[in-house]
């Protein structure tokens, strides 16, 4: 019981907290520290970081953000686990709500003479940041399916740090290629991250439900 009351806090106040940086979003009142955080952020020059930071967001651009969403819940359907496949493919279900926000905020992506836009293939608008939702419930499910399911204990630490470190780096990747301001991705890490509890949860007890017939 403690442990739902803790997960539903932790949704409860990251929503909370999501509105209310959308609130400020919306009046202006981010925009200014926005900016200044992106260029900071940009100035780095650090060996490889440039390289590292687009090759992060690379599995968020078309066509590969569509293909393997999709190709890793057929693979596990494919391998005999239809109920990891299925809420594998729910993880995508943070695109939906990554859509319907961004089509109520309307944020334009960063235009500012100091700010360097990396070229890509951008749609849409800038608020949430749609590669940081998805990665989140997307890759952050997977990660969890490892943790719980590869016996092999240094395989199993090698996928799940590869996959937490794609999710914790991808949020500083979008704000570095200038497509997203911080405020989009800080939103994006608290939305995504109340989605994988809640559908870790639903796992939990669906997976229970079959190990009990």
């Amino acid at each position: 019981m403690a442990k739902r009351l803790h997960k539903i806090a932790f949704v409860g106040t990251a929503v909370s907290t999501s509105a209310l940086i959308a609130i400020g979003v919306k009046s202006g009142v981010t925009q200014g520290l926005d900016e200044q955080v992106t260029r900071r952020i940009q100035k780095i020059e650090l060996p490889g970081f440039d390289q590292l930071m687009h090759g992060v967001s690379w599995a968020g651009f078309p066509p590969q953000s569509k293909i393997l969403p999709a190709l890793i819940p057929t693979a596990m359907l494919s391998s005999g686990r239809p109920l990891e496949a299925f809420f594998q493919l729910m993880g995508w279900g943070t695109g939906a709500i990554s859509g319907g926000i961004k089509r109520t905020m309307k944020r334009p992506r960063p235009n500012h003479p100091e700010i360097v836009v990396s070229q890509a293939r951008l749609g849409g608008t800038s608020f949430p940041s749609g590669h940081v939702i998805i990665y989140t419930g997307v890759y952050g499910f997977l990660a969890y399916l490892a943790h719980l399911h590869i016996k092999l204990g240094l395989l199993r630490k090698l996928i799940v740090g590869l996959l937490a470190g794609m999710i914790a780096l991808v949020g500083t990747s979008r704000v570095y290629l200038g497509h997203h301001f911080t405020s989009d991705v800080l939103v994006s890490y608290l939305l995504g991250s109340s989605y994988l509890v809640a559908l870790t949860s639903l796992y939990q007890r669906a997976r229970k439900r079959c190990d009990d017939k």
